[in-house]
């Protein structure tokens, strides 16, 4: 039998994801996945450690939850190395929304204004949503409808490109506006991504 040692949380080293032969402390398991159809199906532990050291395998349980848990004989470190290419290319398919910030102060001048409207369509681009907020600092806080308005212009110079997801609210000295992007932005966003690789 192909028995792999499991290492112990002792000594820094890092436990075991599964368990496998003589670990697995279920009284019966479920084998799945194998070729011949007789060995598919509920064994005793002792039958289906039988059955994996005939084949010169290990008993992997694969799914400790189930009842009765669900084991498959395989090569463990083979097996091992699927499961963690797998989670890889799962990994590498998800994306991972960023929230992007941009500051305003309630005077902001318009050469300002379109400076931070160009690098908001950046990060839409890119894929990732967009917090603007005017910070009020001192006695600026008496401008807040002004504030307001210049974040509702922020939405409106980036309609294109986003949607608003949340309205401008004010908490404590800050009032925020969130723009997710839209199809359009998540369109370039990829297309963009494709052409890198």
């Amino acid at each position: 039998m192909a028995l792999v040692n499991q290492n112990r949380n002792n000594r820094g080293r890092k436990e075991e994801p599964y368990r496998i032969n003589g670990r697995i402390l279920a009284s019966e398991v479920r084998i799945v996945g194998m070729e011949d159809e007789a060995s598919n199906g509920v064994f005793s532990l002792d039958e289906a450690l039988r059955l994996a050291e005939q084949a010169g395998l290990d008993l992997v349980e694969i799914a400790p939850n189930a009842v009765p848990p669900v084991c498959r004989i395989t090569e463990y470190t083979k097996f091992k190395y699927e499961q963690k290419k797998r989670d890889k290319e799962n990994k590498s398919k998800q994306h991972v929304v960023v929230v992007k910030e941009i500051r305003f102060g309630p005077n902001t001048d318009e050469h300002d204004f379109n400076f931070k409207v160009k690098h908001a369509q950046k990060f839409l681009k890119d894929g990732n949503k967009v917090k603007a907020y005017v910070h009020f600092y001192g006695r600026t806080i008496v401008y807040k409808e002004r504030g307001e308005k210049l974040l509702l212009e922020f939405a409106v110079a980036l309609e294109e490109l986003a949607k608003v997801e949340m309205l401008p609210k004010l908490e404590g000295k800050r009032m925020y506006i969130l723009l997710t992007p839209t199809a359009k932005a998540t369109a370039a966003a990829k297309s963009a991504a494709e052409s890198k690789s």
